[in-house]
């Protein structure tokens, strides 16, 4: 197969990806109603982790006690992302969570600024105010007012901010389906606990169709399936060329919350999604121009 066709469904398995990322939104708001966010996390990724030890069960052989550290701290990173965008679910829309999680584009950036001390370039700052601009404009109401969904999601797209860059900097010396299974797992063991003290146990009620069609599809093809087709796309595109096709993510959101979930966009909440969105496709494109700059200083200085 040439490299150009493999190239394409590369992106089309990332658009897939986007696509399946964003339909969750609405699933898992509704999901929610009928059963609470640890016991869902915890049956969703304890799916996942079933999985994942059916694929990488004879690379588990390679744990070391050091990777399995790593792997924890990363999954507790996870885990806080997803508590944060669960509960953050019960009390603002779909396409709002959709669109403040792709904030993290923006964030990794910004976090990565503030522990390299390195200044942003123009580009990568025009991105980070139209996303500040546009998270005022989709969260904060007439009155002047934050909704707390909306807050609760911000510190979601801060965890899985913080997540990604712990993984930059575990991943290049570990084995990456080691890290991921780990992770996942710890992101299961942690939804148990906090379930067993905070939540209610769920009746056998409240797994009706509309709850077990979210787990199921989270758990397979959200989790399971996204990491394997990264994996895959990992070899034929750039981390920055996926980045930019995952900004779709928020996109797919609204879509499916509009088409499924009922719910509508304001003018002024239509105007704060468009700049978030320029925002992330600004920073993830203003990233690539300085990574490239530096890439040529380095070889001139050599």
């Amino acid at each position: 197969m040439g490299s150009r066709k493999v190239q394409i469904m590369a992106d089309l398995a990332l658009v897939f990806v986007a696509l399946v990322w964003g339909a969750t939104f609405v699933s898992v708001k509704e999901a929610i109603k009928h059963i609470e966010p640890f016991y869902f996390l915890a049956i969703r990724f304890a799916i996942a982790t079933i999985i994942m030890l059916a694929v990488t069960n004879r690379r588990l052989v390679r744990l070391t006690l050091p990777a399995l550290i790593k792997g924890i701290l990363i999954g507790l990173f996870l885990f806080a992302g997803y508590a944060f965008q669960t509960f953050g679910l019960k009390y603002t829309t779909a396409s709002n969570a959709g669109f403040i999680t792709g904030l993290t584009v923006v964030l990794v950036p910004v976090f990565y600024t503030l522990l390299t001390k390195k200044t942003p370039g123009m580009i990568s700052m025009f991105g980070i105010l139209c996303a500040a601009a546009g998270l005022g404009l989709l969260t904060i109401n007439e009155s002047l007012q934050f909704n707390y969904g909306d807050i609760l999601v911000l510190f979601c797209a801060v965890s899985y901010a913080l997540h990604i860059l712990v993984v930059g900097k575990f991943s290049p010396d570990n084995d990456s389906f080691i890290l991921a299974t780990v992770q996942i797992a710890t992101v299961a063991l942690a939804s148990f606990i906090a379930a067993i003290f905070k939540e209610a146990t769920p009746t056998m009620g409240s797994f009706n169709t509309q709850v077990w069609n979210a787990i199921l599809i989270t758990a397979v093809f959200a989790t399971a399936l996204a990491f394997f087709l990264q994996t895959w796309t990992q070899k034929y595109t750039s981390p920055s060329h996926t980045a930019v096709i995952f900004t779709m993510e928020p996109v797919f959101a609204a879509l499916f919350a509009y088409l499924i979930g009922g719910e509508t966009f304001t003018p002024r909440q239509g105007l704060g999604a468009a700049a978030i969105l320029t925002g992330m496709l600004a920073s993830e494109l203003g990233g690539q121009r300085e990574n490239k700059k530096e890439i040529i200083e380095d070889t001139l200085k050599a």
